[in-house]
């Protein structure tokens, strides 16, 4: 038995040809960053993490099917070569809203510099930008506190720009009185997304794509679903209040969080723009001028 299973093992292998020399090491170490990228972006903290440990014991029980068949324990191998197959097809269909992001990803412009070289990030933290989240934790206030539905894009350096271009285009600086404006039920532009690009509205009024998971809850409404699904085919953050009860979400990476304080948002917030508060800039600029003894 032993025999067959190494014999199985290099019938398995042989085509690979593994011979230890720096070719053979260097495309070893090619693959590894590759798959260390696409874990770190994609699968890193998502409803998916869970999934890909259950793909390598996918892997592994495979592996143990051909085990089996070729020990001659045919009916064995046979169901579970048969079990793998049919639960690798199902991973077509619990993997669809990851599917889905990953296409929407690399339809992007720019994506190669994104992932590997992290282009376009940078931090923030003039008075200006302070100013802009101060204006829009005004607003979310306020819109809180009214039950006032509101769904809002902080669209990124190279995030997908299609769906922005739907609404009406308006190039306006940020002030809490405007988002309450664009938000007012009366107003036209109140049911769709308002998309902030930088430290301006680049749009309202936009139509995002809605999300396809079939596990999220029936509670979550139109706005929800449409911050999720811009999340899943961006790199975007999508922050929704809710009109029946208020309540407050940010959507990014196809996952949802839950705010019960603004001072949380406030953090996260600046977190996302890659702001810094003033007063920490200072607090930095003031260690460093001590060490070198201004």
């Amino acid at each position: 038995m032993t025999e067959t299973l190494l014999s199985f093992f290099q019938n398995a292998l042989g085509p690979l040809n593994w011979s230890l020399n720096w070719l053979n090491v260097l495309q070893i170490l090619f693959i590894g960053v590759i798959i260390l990228v696409f874990y770190r972006k994609f699968i890193r903290n998502t409803q998916s993490e869970k999934l890909v440990k259950g793909l390598f014991i996918l892997f592994l029980a495979w592996i143990f099917s051909e085990i089996l068949i070729m020990i001659n324990l045919n009916i064995v191998g046979g169901f579970f070569r048969t079990m793998v197959l049919l639960i690798a097809l199902g991973l077509i269909v619990i993997f669809q809203p990851e599917l889905r992001r990953f296409l929407g990803y690399l339809g992007q412009p720019g994506f190669i510099r994104r992932v590997f070289f992290n282009s376009g990030e940078h931090e923030r933290g003039s008075q200006e930008d302070v100013d802009i989240i101060k204006e829009i934790i005004e607003a979310v206030k306020y819109l809180t506190k009214t039950k006032t539905g509101a769904l809002i894009v902080f669209k990124k350096g190279i995030s997908n720009v299609v769906y922005s271009e739907v609404g009406t285009h308006l190039d306006a600086r940020i002030s809490a009185e405007l988002i309450l404006t664009i938000f007012h039920p009366n107003t036209p532009l109140h049911d769709g997304a308002m998309v902030i690009e930088g430290n301006k509205i680049h749009s309202a009024g936009v139509l995002l794509p809605l999300t396809e998971d079939p596990k999220l809850s029936w509670k979550y409404g139109t706005r929800h679903r449409a911050a999720l699904g811009m999340s899943e085919v961006s790199d975007a953050a999508c922050l929704v209040v809710s009109e029946e009860t208020g309540d407050v979400s940010i959507c990014m990476d196809g996952m949802l969080k839950k705010y019960e304080d603004l001072t949380t948002l406030k953090t996260d917030l600046e977190s996302i723009l890659g702001i810094k508060p003033i007063e920490q800039t200072e607090k930095h600029k003031n260690i460093f001028d001590k060490l070198l003894g201004r």
